[in-house]
């Protein structure tokens, strides 16, 4: 397995995916670690809390939904376990860059073979300047000539930029597992805003954005929980008052 080629194959389809966040991108290089670590093996077995340290996740529930949202957009399949003494199953897909179609499993033998073909006096539509008699293949660097990808580096046009109406924004929430009015107020927020960001950039995914929202919202949670704990401990459970007038009789 090609580990150069399998991460740069990684990278590229990460810069033309607006859905992920630096979780995501975090977790699956976490993983694809993992994957290395056993040899680049069909399957693997792997343990959270290495996985969110590895990945410098602190939350749970932000570590279950990036790993099932790298599942859901097919970066890999995901396997959890219901037994807490075994860990939860990875398969790795295997990404193929835009050149090179992904083939599905990966053949070293193939591989050798393809590098190896070099076809003779094959003529090339569209080319009208043959070398020596041999018709010059434009997709093959001559002698000297750097090799350049020919992929497109401009961002592809992203189609969700605004949510299509409240009730998109509201069944998004519910389906992550928030209530409506958390969904009314994100949207109620930005679209004040023109569905701009604090620092006057136009949103270039709705969906990303509400996820840190969401991120925010279950960390704002979490720490009144944490402030109202600590200020019930704190609290005169007695209900005496600290004004005694010690000259009434008892």
């Amino acid at each position: 397995m090609n580990y150069i080629k399998l991460l740069n194959a990684a990278f590229e389809k990460f810069y033309f995916d607006d859905r992920l966040n630096p979780t995501h991108i975090s977790l699956y290089m976490a993983l694809f670690q993992e994957w290395n670590s056993s040899r680049f093996a069909d399957e693997f077995y792997v343990n959270r809390r290495d996985l969110m340290r590895c990945a410098k996740i602190g939350s749970k529930s932000t570590y279950h939904r990036c790993v099932t949202d790298l599942d859901s957009w097919l970066y890999l399949c995901y396997f959890p376990s219901n037994n807490p003494y075994k860990g939860s199953k990875i398969k790795m897909s295997i990404i193929g860059t835009s050149d090179e179609p992904d083939m599905g499993r990966y053949n070293p033998t193939l591989e050798q073979l393809a590098e190896q073909y070099h076809p003779i006096r094959e003529p090339v539509v569209g080319q009208h300047h043959p070398i020596n008699g041999q018709a010059l293949d434009p997709h093959r660097p001559t002698s000297g000539q750097a090799l350049v990808s020919t992929i497109n580096n401009t961002k592809q046009e992203n189609n969700i930029k605004h949510p299509k109406g409240w009730q998109a924004v509201i069944d998004f929430f519910l389906k992550k597992g928030f209530n409506a009015d958390e969904g009314k107020k994100f949207f109620e927020h930005y679209e004040t805003r023109n569905w701009q960001t604090s620092d006057g950039k136009a949103i270039r995914d709705w969906r990303a954005v509400a996820k840190n929202w969401m991120d925010r919202t279950e960390l704002f949670d979490e720490e009144n929980k944490v402030n109202k704990k600590q200020a019930s401990q704190i609290k005169d459970n007695l209900r005496t008052t600290k004004n005694k007038d010690y000259g009434q009789p008892l």
